[in-house]
């Protein structure tokens, strides 16, 4: 039974409403959760978008106000929408894997969206390292998977820039920090991906808060912005360990040496059609780190597409709407029905 689940918690004195549109629960595991969102438009399309994010912050980046919202868009085009909220770990969650969230919970949330009448092909659509997970669920999985759009995603480690340096293994033991801390703090990871932008990050935005405020125009666009960027989720201890070592540090992915659940992870199983998306100003996911993804996979129907902006200015800034949105929706109107 589908059980509707609150459209939008009572804001905060200092905070404004995000991630409204409306949806409900299909299926819940600890602290992960299967959304499925109610129409606002007559269904077009045969295969539902299933969204997935990534571990840290929170995934109404995607929703984030009704008039800059990716899953507003997808919606009023005839899209039957999913999304996967891996939730807001606890202490008593440091022991989750990727095996688990990855080989498990992907999965059945899958699964769960046949059940819940969806049909038996879908579009993945992973954002950051949710396209990590949504690439290595294709390989394990392509049954099914009747689209993969990546969106900013790692895949080959070893062009990761400043992160690659920081968590080089001859100075960064990622076992010794979260065994300390038991899950890693979203806001320690937080700190990590502001400071490869200093001066942006820390001086930037605030003149920018001002500019506005001067000029008396409306805040509540930049206020959502900023609520999201400083939401963060903790990362699981386990999970955290198995990122760094196995990606960052042994680029296990690309060089096909992952295993999830005991199963190995060959990108070259995937052969669905791919939709391959970075960011020509992405710091947190270089271009180099991304366009390989093409070159991995089996897919005769591949495209690289690399745009203008930054990291979570691609989705969900001002240009957005106009330059990435029609772009994903085009592709996928193609090959959809």
């Amino acid at each position: 039974m589908t059980v509707e689940a609150p459209v939008a918690a009572a804001p905060e004195v200092d905070q404004v409403p995000t991630g409204t549109s409306a949806r409900d629960v299909v299926w819940t595991r600890n602290k992960t959760t299967l959304y499925r969102y109610r129409p606002v438009a007559p269904r077009a399309h045969a295969t539902p978008v299933l969204l997935v994010y990534a571990l840290i912050n929170r995934p109404y980046i995607l929703d984030l106000r009704p008039d800059n919202s990716f899953v507003r868009h997808l919606l009023e085009q005839g899209y039957d929408v999913f999304l996967i909220d891996w939730g807001r770990p606890g202490w008593e969650d440091r022991g989750v894997t990727l095996d688990e969230l990855v080989g498990e919970h992907l999965p059945k949330a899958v699964e769960r969206m046949g059940r819940a009448g969806a049909g038996d092909g879908y579009t993945l659509f992973g954002y950051c390292m949710g396209g990590t997970f949504s690439a290595i669920h294709a390989a394990l999985q392509p049954t099914g998977v009747r689209n993969l759009v990546a969106l900013t995603t790692p895949v080959d480690f070893s062009h990761a820039g400043a992160h690659g340096i920081w968590t080089d293994p001859r100075h960064f033991d990622a076992a010794a920090l979260a065994d300390s801390l038991g899950n890693v703090s979203g806001s320690l990871i937080d700190l990590g991906n502001k400071l490869l932008k200093p001066v942006a990050n820390f001086v930037d935005v605030h003149v920018s808060m001002l500019d506005r405020l001067f000029a008396g125009k409306d805040m509540t666009s930049w206020r959502a912005m900023n609520q999201w960027v400083n939401d963060s989720v903790p990362f699981p201890a386990a999970a955290f360990i198995q990122w760094i070592e196995g990606f960052y540090q042994q680029n296990l992915l690309a060089r096909h040496g992952l295993t999830i659940g005991g199963q190995p992870v060959r990108l070259s199983a995937i052969t669905a059609p791919l939709l391959n998306i970075a960011g020509s100003k992405d710091h947190i996911v270089p271009p180099a780190m991304a366009r390989p993804l093409n070159d991995l996979v089996a897919s005769r129907d591949s495209e690289y597409l690399e745009l203008p902006a930054g990291h979570v200015g691609l989705l969900a800034g001002s240009g957005a709407r106009d330059m990435l949105w029609p772009k994903v929706t085009d592709w996928l109107d193609a090959r959809s029905d």
